[in-house]
């Protein structure tokens, strides 16, 4: 009953940070404040009632068109808002659940504390690797006030994990997962540096390497690599598709000209990898005899 109600209660929540994240990811580009004005129609300027912001619902009820002047909303709204909900209710699902199993956090942690502790630390990682798809998508942008303040809170959030399981005053766990993170980053370098040394031109951004580097920094170094692998294969298939059917867009409106996003595909594997990352590592080991 605890686990339905928690899930219950962090899917809403997660639907409306969603929505909130929405606001930021519109404003976040332009300059503006996430704070104020009040939410509002980007063409007509019509400020929204507070039914009209209601998460999911509003946008239904709305079928994704401005009540003012009929502009079409976006797909983007709704399924941001679906993401974070339901990452974030499987988030307090299987948190809940590891930790029911008494194999997950010493007995000496109370329940609630670790239960919390683990599914918000789980809901920011969420969040930010949301929020940099997103915008990678849209603007191909990996902001440094995402993406380091993220490393730095993946690298907080394995430390206090070390502690919970008894291994705060161990150097090596640390170095570890210091070394990861500086691994990960230098591979998107040694790609970056392959390709203008063979194009001549830049063929990935600095931003991909610090996602990378937030990557290992939550996930640790094997979790960022199968990210960067799911990434990788995902960003081929659809440059595959992309290149077999014909667009009828302008060149203005494709992912800038050809460009993938790479950042938004190696989100895309973060988060498979941090929901079912060990089962899948754990597959390949025993298909290739580890």
């Amino acid at each position: 009953m605890l686990r339905i109600v928690l899930t219950m209660f962090a899917g809403l929540l997660g639907l409306a940070f969603g929505s909130f994240l929405n606001v930021c990811l519109t404003r976040w580009p332009a300059g503006e404040s996430v704070v104020a004005p009040r939410s509002h129609c980007r063409n007509c300027a019509h400020t929204l009632a507070w039914w009209e912001n209601v998460p999911l619902v509003s946008w239904i009820g709305l079928r994704g068109r401005c009540r003012g002047c009929g502009t079409w909303i976006g797909w983007r709204y709704p399924l941001v808002e679906m993401a974070v909900g339901v990452l974030w209710a499987h988030a307090a699902w299987q948190t809940v659940s590891a930790t029911h199993s008494d194999a997950f956090l010493p007995s000496s942690v109370e329940p609630a504390i670790s239960i919390v502790a683990v599914a918000v630390w789980q809901m920011i990682f969420d969040w930010i690797l949301v929020a940099l798809a997103v915008l990678d998508a849209e603007h191909l942008w990996l902001p440094n006030w995402l993406t380091w303040p993220g490393i730095a809170l993946g690298l907080i959030n394995t430390f206090l994990l070390f502690e919970l399981h008894g291994q705060a005053g161990s150097v090596f766990p640390a170095f570890s997962v210091v070394l990861g993170v500086l691994i990960a980053a230098g591979l998107i370098l040694l790609i970056r540096l392959l390709y203008w040394l063979i194009r001549r031109r830049e063929g990935m951004g600095l931003g991909d390497a610090k996602l990378m580097a937030l990557l290992a920094a939550w996930l640790g170094l094997p979790g960022a690599l199968l990210a960067f692998a799911l990434g990788v294969v995902l960003g081929a298939v659809i440059a595959v598709i992309q290149l077999a059917v014909p667009s009828r867009r302008d060149d203005e409106q494709r992912w800038s000209l050809g460009k993938l996003p790479l950042g938004t595909f190696l989100c895309i594997g973060g988060i498979v990898s941090s929901m079912w990352g060990q089962q899948i590592l754990a597959a390949y080991y025993k298909l290739a005899g580890l």
